[in-house]
């Protein structure tokens, strides 16, 4: 039996249990990738100037409530606790995710509100949340999940609110990492979906999205990029 198998018996939707069950299934990868110097070697010593861009457009205003969309590795959920000052909401379809994010928010555990939940069908009410934030997320899903995640996105992000989205930039056909063709083989080969998000209109299917529930984004999104456009971050501003 393939290996994967046994993280689909566990309640994993079926790509993550084939395609990430190394990154972040597995109790020994789980250990490995959340030390921070493999966090910021994935993400060619970027980690801390996209945290910062993160931190930089998180609502801080007392009683906002804010849904993160799945753990990551890193200091992020502790961060977002800390600097805002506010609840956070963390979903995860991994029990083993959930698990080391509450090991890292014990002395905020009381305002850090951990379930388990796909991102592609969330339990939460309609307009639940100020703020929804998504970091590195997009790029591991395949086309009928991300769609779905929009449109949840969407769904529980109240007008007045704002969506905060860290990810990969457009295709960067002009950055070395993708001319030089062992490194963009090795991007697409463990990112089976990347190629495909690098061409997609984030603006163009979050708005789509927030149209189906009578909401819109608010003028033009704030926007920041970083490695010489090889990540940005987006906020959105919906009404």
């Amino acid at each position: 039996m393939r290996i994967y198998k046994k993280f689909i018996r566990e309640g994993v939707p079926e790509y993550l249990a084939h395609y990430y069950w190394w990154a972040y299934l597995w109790g020994k990868s789980i250990w490995f990738f959340d030390h921070q110097s493999i966090i910021n070697a994935i993400l060619f010593g970027q980690y801390d100037a996209l945290l910062r861009k993160t931190l930089a457009q998180i609502e801080t205003k007392p009683g906002t409530r804010l849904l993160q969309l799945t753990c990551v590795y890193g200091k992020l959920t502790p961060s977002l606790l800390h600097y805002s000052g506010n609840e956070v909401h963390l979903s995860d379809v991994a029990i083993g995710q959930l698990n080391l994010a509450r090991s890292k928010t014990l002395d905020v555990a009381d305002r850090c509100f951990l379930t388990r939940l796909n991102a592609e069908s969330l339990a939460y009410a309609d307009n639940a949340f100020d703020q929804v934030i998504v970091f590195f997320l997009f790029h591991e899903l395949p086309a009928t999940a991300r769609q779905n995640v929009y449109d949840e996105i969407a769904r529980v992000v109240k007008p007045g609110g704002s969506v905060l989205i860290a990810e990969y930039g457009e295709l960067p056909t002009h950055h070395f990492l993708y001319r030089f063709p062992i490194s963009r083989w090795l991007l697409s080969h463990l990112e089976p979906f990347l190629p495909e998000f690098w061409t997609e209109n984030v603006s163009e299917k979050l708005s789509a999205a927030l149209a189906k529930k009578d909401k819109n984004i608010v003028d033009q999104p704030h926007l920041d990029y970083c490695f010489a456009r090889f990540y940005r971050v987006m906020r959105f501003d919906v009404r």
